[in-house]
């Protein structure tokens, strides 16, 4: 503040308004409120400047400039219905709108069945990371779909009429078997023990598994680890290359949401004590009474047994 105050005494008060400030006697600097480099010089900013253009080569001198490397994209799909699962145009996981396309990572390029750009936390980098996490869900899709439809059917079926077991509801299934009981479908006893049961699931998908991971099977090797194709294929998805893509698209998708119904089953399972079938039809018969608000307000009755 000094500083400033002895700079006005020496300048004037109209020089800081911008009108003429004589440097010394001998010369004299006209200054303009107006000009920008004034403003700039009084508050020390510093514009910058663009940079100038490298000069033309001469000729016969001047060596080829290196082209720069082409980022990677992918073409869409001549197919219209491909098109809104694959390649740059696909759909994304937010409408547009609220999601750029350019916002998506780089490594997404809508190559693989149920790509959606959606990767925060960049899980899916590297290349091989990609392959690995993309193998891994895609198993669990599988299995999710197979126990979703085992946790619901045996349930439906003993509920309206079909006898299967004492109580068909798959934690109750469990039980049966620790206790050392078997197994009733349909009126008829599965002579399977727990034991049993282990060894065959030991067998059967452990062999399954080192076939796939190996890719040296009896039906042939050098096959797709995931998807089914060549030999491996009695129901002949693969035949049309555009129908399979889209089954595939079909698949993961269902093997997304299995996996949140299989999360849905076990919370309901620990929070009621019954199956998913006796959850709907309690909720069907009473929307008002039997709901996910009556519940968390303690309202329907509540029989935790897990």
């Amino acid at each position: 503040m000094a500083a400033m105050a002895a700079t006005t005494a020496v300048l004037g008060r109209s020089e800081i308004l911008g009108q003429a400030i004589v440097a010394s006697p001998s010369t004299s600097t006209s200054v303009r409120s107006s000009s920008p480099f004034q403003v700039n010089a009084l508050f020390n900013f510093k514009k910058k400047s663009a940079a100038p253009a490298p000069p033309a080569p001469k000729k016969g001198s001047a060596k080829p400039s290196k082209p720069s490397k082409p980022t990677k994209a992918t073409a869409p799909p001549a197919n219209a219905e491909l098109a809104k699962w694959y390649g740059p145009d696909r759909r994304i996981y937010l409408p547009e709108g609220l999601l750029d396309k350019s916002e998506i990572p780089e490594y997404l390029t809508g190559e693989v069945a149920g790509d959606y750009g959606f990767d925060p936390f960049g899980l899916s980098k590297k290349g091989e990371d990609f392959d690995k996490y993309r193998a891994y869900e895609l198993i669990h899709a599988r299995w999710a779909m197979l126990g979703a439809a085992g946790f619901i059917l045996p349930e439906a079926f003993n509920k309206y009429g079909a006898i299967c077991g004492p109580e068909a509801v798959w934690f109750r299934t469990g039980a049966q078997l620790l206790e050392g009981e078997t197994l009733k479908y349909f009126g008829a006893n599965i002579p399977v023990n727990l034991a049993a049961a282990v060894i065959a699931e030991i067998v059967l998908v452990g062999g399954a598994e080192y076939y796939r991971a190996t890719n040296k099977s009896p039906l042939g090797s050098d096959l797709d680890r995931l998807h089914p194709g060549g030999a491996f294929d009695p129901l002949g998805l693969a035949k049309d290359p555009d129908q399979f893509a889209l089954l595939k698209v079909k698949e993961i998708k269902n093997g997304r949401l299995a996996m949140f119904s299989m999360l849905g089953f076990f919370i309901q399972a620990y929070v009621t004590g019954e199956g998913p079938v006796e959850n709907l039809a309690a909720h069907l018969s009473d929307p008002f009474g039997n709901n996910l608000l009556t519940v968390l307000q303690g309202g329907a009755e509540r029989a935790p047994t897990l």
